[in-house]
């Protein structure tokens, strides 16, 4: 909408006005006769996203994108903006009153935060730190779950089906990107002043001349057979993306279709570096995805053909091979694994 302001004579302003997300958000809330609580913790989520993309901007000036000297949880190196990343959205969390207990991909434990909050949050605060030092972009994803609000609270972990929202943040670009329970998948753009405006709803395009196959192609010979010939007799039919970033690689992938993959590697020639229960993280990276894709017409399974969103999770950190995208595709990969 296109607001016209006479400012004097020969002065005209004007002002494009866009729905921003909280607006969006609001509105949903409303017709569904839904609380505060949660547009309470989405703009805790969306304050800590503006404050990691400005970090990020400021990190190479500041010479601030080396390793921090420590390690996550699952072992691996850390980043100084990994901590940085985290330390930023616990502190909105802590702010914003609503979330009973979160998990961290830079934490080995559960973080128990307000006893009558409503909510459990799944995060991953900096998605493909490998992409830090050279300043490509990089994401944040997280889920929600609710708690149980008809008797007393087990903490169990919730399972993708159990998520009522997700969404992912592409860094330092500000596009947002939304899933709600039954309700489709969302993008959002943040502008000069930091809002996410401009909704547009997201569906994979049916078009099979925009698909491509997104999978890091290094690893393709020590994947299961089955999924390297695969690879091998269908790669030609599309194009190929890689970005490093699980954020990036699936934005891309929800704007053209497709499928983006990260088997479990199995037969390395390095045995020490197979990895038999997939890279990505079930709760804070495969589910984040899976339900967006859900919701935008698309699938997610893993390494034996079942839904992602269905794994009944035994640890928080537990790690899981993906195959998510069009449906087509992604039905395609689940005969050949459970055949």
């Amino acid at each position: 909408m296109e607001k016209i302001f006479v400012l004097s004579r020969n002065l005209i302003y004007k002002m494009q006005t866009e729905e921003t997300f909280m607006h969006f958000l609001l509105k949903h809330q409303q017709k569904n006769n839904r609380t505060l609580n949660f547009v309470i913790l989405m703009e805790a989520i969306l304050s800590a996203a503006r404050e990691i993309a400005h970090q990020y901007d400021l990190s190479a000036i500041r010479k601030n994108t080396g390793k921090s000297g420590s390690q996550n949880t699952h072992g691996e190196k850390t980043f100084a903006l990994d901590e940085m990343a985290h330390k930023i959205v616990m502190e909105q969390l802590k702010g914003s009153g609503q979330v009973m207990e979160a998990t961290s991909e830079e934490n080995p434990k559960e973080i128990r935060l307000n006893d009558d909050g409503r909510y459990f949050l799944y995060f991953d605060p900096l998605d493909g730190s490998a992409n830090i030092e050279h300043n490509l972009p990089v994401g944040f994803l997280f889920g929600i779950g609710k708690r149980n609000l008809e008797g007393d609270e087990d903490y169990h972990i919730r399972k993708g089906i159990e998520f009522i929202a997700s969404g992912m943040f592409t860094l330092p670009q500000g596009i947002f990107t939304f899933a709600l329970k039954n309700s489709g998948a969302w993008r959002f753009i943040r502008e000069e002043t930091g809002a996410y405006v401009r909704p547009e709803k997201i569906e994979f395009p049916k078009q099979k001349k925009s698909w491509i196959l997104s999978f890091n192609t290094s690893y393709r010979n020590y994947y299961d057979k089955k999924i390297t010939n695969w690879i091998n007799n269908n790669e030609n039919k599309y194009g190929f993306r890689y970005g490093g970033s699980l954020a990036i690689d699936f934005h891309r992938l929800l704007n053209t279709g497709g499928l983006f993959m990260y088997p479990a590697i199995v037969n390395h020639t390095d045995s020490s570096k197979n990895q038999p229960k997939g890279k990505l993280r079930l709760m804070y990276e495969a589910n984040v995805v899976a339900m967006i894709a859900k919701e935008a017409g698309g699938m997610a399974i893993n390494d034996r053909g079942e839904d992602i969103m269905e794994i009944n999770p035994k640890d928080r950190h537990e790690r899981t091979g993906i195959y998510v995208g069009s449906e087509e595709l992604v039905e395609e990969i689940r005969k050949i694994l459970i055949q």
